[in-house]
């Protein structure tokens, strides 16, 4: 399996791993990684960094929407390995660290295996290392408020809900929202396509992760970058609606 590199938009690539996606943002040399995968897609995003002309050294930081395994799986080893810096949320830092964690149980899952397409997920989850735990040693919070200065100018967004820190980062001069899993346009175990919130079981609390849809309608972009399924094109207000309308 090779990495599916996609060239989205000006310096922005979404990266199709193991069920889940990444994304590369480059300027010059320099780029952000937005996301890492699950552990067991660790070959994977290095053959995506190498296929956007880029190396590990290069990452001036890893961005993380939420510190799911899927997620973090290779933050601690690019911080451990190459002293890549590893943000989040303020509310996500002690989540990274495993302080706690606000994942979906074996036991919720199993009361979900008659659903289709579960069993599957499952199967895939138990190779790519999603039971896993790769806390992040030293995670930080973001230095600022408004655009990081890092690669691409990302501007972290709050979207509760998925998990308490979750970020969604918006490039408001590209047009693009990195959605991470507060909307997303596919996963494994849905039977839909298109703008939709995750099944109800892997979410923390889902009131907030419906709430949050409302934040993600405000930001401007036509470029919707989820943490699963493809790149969906269209205003991203639209998308939230219909992921809203789908919730009930």
């Amino acid at each position: 399996m090779s990495a599916d590199v996609r060239h989205v938009a000006d310096g922005t690539y979404l990266v199709h791993g193991g069920n889940t996606n990444w994304v590369i943002l480059t300027d010059g040399d320099a780029v952000t990684l937005v996301d890492t995968g699950y552990p067991g897609d660790r070959r994977l995003l290095l053959d995506s960094l190498a296929a956007v002309g880029s190396s590990p050294e290069a990452v001036a930081a890893v961005l993380i929407t939420h510190a799911h395994n899927d997620h973090l799986g290779s933050a601690e080893y690019l911080r451990a390995a190459h002293g890549t810096p590893v943000l989040l949320h303020a509310a996500e830092v002690p989540h990274a660290r495993r302080d706690f964690l606000q994942q979906v149980s074996v036991g919720r899952v199993l009361r979900n295996a008659w659903r289709p397409g579960v069993l599957p997920w499952t199967a895939h989850v138990l190779r790519s290392g999603g039971t896993e735990q790769h806390p992040v040693t030293a995670p930080a919070p973001f230095p600022a408020d408004g655009p990081l200065d890092l690669p691409g100018r990302p501007v972290p967004v709050h979207t509760p809900g998925h998990t308490d820190g979750h970020c969604v980062y918006h490039l408001p001069d590209a047009g693009v929202v990195i959605s991470g899993d507060a909307l997303v346009s596919g996963h494994a175990v849905s039977r839909i396509e298109g703008p939709q919130l995750l099944p109800d079981m892997f979410h923390h609390d889902r009131a907030r992760a419906v709430a949050s849809l409302d934040v993600l309608a405000g930001l401007e972009g036509d470029l919707l970058l989820p943490g699963h399924g493809p790149v969906h094109r269209g205003p991203v207000k639209d998308a939230a609606a219909r992921a809203r309308e789908r919730a009930f």
